[in-house]
């Protein structure tokens, strides 16, 4: 059977590790390698499922799970948010960092409306432009309506109608001449398309890779994407869980326990 869950934005994390800084524009590679790692998008993905399930102050979840890992791969303004020690403040970002992280929203949601309340909630910590919020929401929204059972058609329409973003493009379109972009604005909407272009979850990974850029991010958010449409192969979630601390498993393990609830 099929997963339905955060650990498809993760398997997206790690498949795209090690094309970060050495982008491929080919679908036909392996997910897992000796070099495949998951990065800051799988620690902050797993802060935020915490939060939701487990309650507490979301900024000081953050920061215990990056001190852990503080060799994941943060962004320099967002590491110094991390080391704050008195109430860290947002800093007016845009980046991806709060659409990477935004997954759990999604899944855990019961309705858009809390989808996109949540989003903002988890994005405004760090990154308050509207920008960043914009991103954590729309990628929120993507998930809910996909496990929601919403077409393409119509994930395409709302996400295009509320967000501004333009999803009339293709993979084919886009990859030519996409390069590294770690805003919202400039790989939001290629991680949506990627999904919009797929035909199961594997392609979705595979399309979200090839288009280069920031691509462990891209294929995360994707990734989150395609495990509410059509669900996550059990051969991958069994792969994924040998590349993964047992304390971020059983994060995982017990969001998935609630949202089967």
């Amino acid at each position: 059977m099929n997963a339905k869950g955060m650990i498809g934005a993760i398997i997206g994390d790690i498949a795209g590790s090690r094309f970060e800084w050495a982008n491929t524009k080919k679908t036909d590679f392996d997910f897992f390698t000796p070099w495949s790692r998951f990065t800051d998008d799988t620690v902050m993905t797993v802060a935020v499922a915490e939060w939701l399930t487990a309650a507490g102050n979301l900024p000081s979840i953050m920061q215990k799970w990056g001190r852990k890992y503080p060799g994941a791969g943060y962004g320099g303004m967002f590491r110094k948010w991390l080391l704050e020690t008195d109430d860290p403040k947002p800093y007016n970002s845009y980046g991806n960092g709060s659409a990477m992280r935004v997954s759990p929203v999604g899944f855990y949601a019961r309705s858009l409306d809390e989808a996109l309340r949540l989003a903002k909630e988890t994005a405004e910590v760090s990154h308050n432009h509207p920008q960043g919020i914009k991103g954590a929401q729309a990628i929120a929204a993507a998930i809910y309506l996909a496990r929601n059972n919403a077409s393409k058609a119509e994930i395409r329409e709302y996400i295009g109608t509320e967000f501004g973003y333009d999803l009339h493009m293709t993979c084919d379109d886009i990859r030519p001449l996409y390069r590294f972009d770690v805003t919202c604005q400039g790989s939001c909407p290629q991680a949506i398309v990627a999904f919009l272009d797929s035909c199961d979850y594997e392609s979705a990974i595979r399309l979200a890779v090839s288009l280069g850029g920031d691509s462990d991010t891209i294929a995360c958010m994707t990734g989150g994407i395609a495990a509410a449409f059509y669900g996550v192969p059990k051969e991958l979630t069994d792969q994924v869980r040998k590349y993964l601390p047992e304390e971020i498993l059983s994060v995982i393990d017990d969001f998935e326990k609630v949202n089967e609830e």
